[in-house]
């Protein structure tokens, strides 16, 4: 599929497919293979309708999590049904698109946000380091460059290194995820392994490209990822978000605050009967998270012990 040569944004909000037949049957198969290629259509799968890539997986990846948090929200990974579009005729609009959640997926089926723990950034902060905000000088992502959300949910905030370092294609010209505007999101280098010199990206940490007219990076230094969206997503509003883990007996948990100060030690341990637990210790105390598959799909039995809830031990089925 032949592109003209962008120069400048400008140029670039220019640049239409050269037939909507083509654009959809291209952009898709560009999709399906960048996750193939990396390995992960085991785990993640591609479906393509008229307007959208679809990328369907349960958003927990098989790779270590949660190793190395501190600012802990106490909020631990649940496997979460999640289907995240990606638009098939991607069109530059010039105009950054902010939301506080995902702003697309990697190959691996996880969410990809923006680098702060903030909420929505306005047109303004888009522009300024938001340090306070910033989840890894916070301290807030574990060693692979996601954690836990509000919902339970496992995403990154930065590169997924220990996806990239899973993928069976690993390299500068891999792509590592796709941002929902459709255009899709390469690391640290050019595709061609040639550095990206100061000033190049754009806000949103994008820049031209001659196959796709524009993609995005991951970067050493802020905003670390993709931190907003350059192309037009119609019904922007409606983007999926994953559904909160909700009780379906015993009592629920205060939506997680972080200890002051953080916490240590903090271990996420997994096992074959599908228990996980996630432990460690504030001011001294023991504390954790616990739970096991229930016996209704997408349910899980929960026993906690946190700083949120005042060290009270509680126990209770949640589903999504």
């Amino acid at each position: 599929m032949a592109f003209p040569k962008p120069i400048t944004i400008t140029a670039l909000t220019a640049i239409c497919f050269p037939t909507l037949a083509l654009a959809h049957e291209d952009h898709c198969a560009a999709v399906a293979a960048s996750v193939a290629d990396a390995g992960f259509d085991g785990e993640v799968v591609v479906t393509c309708d008229d307007d959208h890539a679809i990328l369907t997986s349960d958003t927990y990846p098989d790779h270590d999590m949660m190793t190395g948090i501190v600012g802990s929200n106490e909020q631990v990974p649940v496997p979460a049904e999640y289907g995240a579009p990606i638009i098939l005729a991607p069109t530059l609009s010039g105009s950054p698109l902010t939301r506080d959640a995902a702003l697309g997926v990697a190959v691996n089926g996880v969410p990809i946000y923006d680098y702060t723990g903030g909420g929505e950034m306005t047109q303004d902060e888009l522009a300024r380091h938001q340090a306070q905000h910033d989840t890894i000088i916070t301290q807030q992502l574990d060693v692979c460059g996601g954690h836990a959300g509000r919902g339970d949910d496992y995403h990154y905030h930065t590169t997924p290194v220990c996806m990239i370092e899973q993928m069976a294609n690993a390299g500068d010209a891999a792509i590592i995820g796709w941002a929902f505007d459709g255009f899709p999101i390469y690391g640290d280098a050019n595709p061609d392994g040639s550095a990206i010199a100061d000033g190049t990206l754009d806000v949103c940490n994008g820049q031209a490209d001659d196959t796709f007219g524009y993609r995005y990076h991951t970067s050493p230094d802020a905003p670390y990822i993709v931190q907003c969206l350059m192309g037009e997503v119609p019904h922007f509003d409606a983007l999926p978000r994953v559904r909160p883990l909700s009780a379906v007996t015993g009592g629920g948990a205060a939506p997680g605050r972080p200890p002051r100060g953080g916490v240590d030690d903090l271990v996420f341990t997994q096992n074959d009967d599908g228990t996980r637990s996630m432990d460690y210790t504030y001011e001294g105390e023991a504390y954790f998270i616990r739970y096991v598959p229930a016996s209704t799909d997408g349910c899980y039995t929960f026993t906690t012990q946190t700083v949120t809830n005042n060290a009270e031990l509680m126990s209770g089925e949640f589903c999504r």
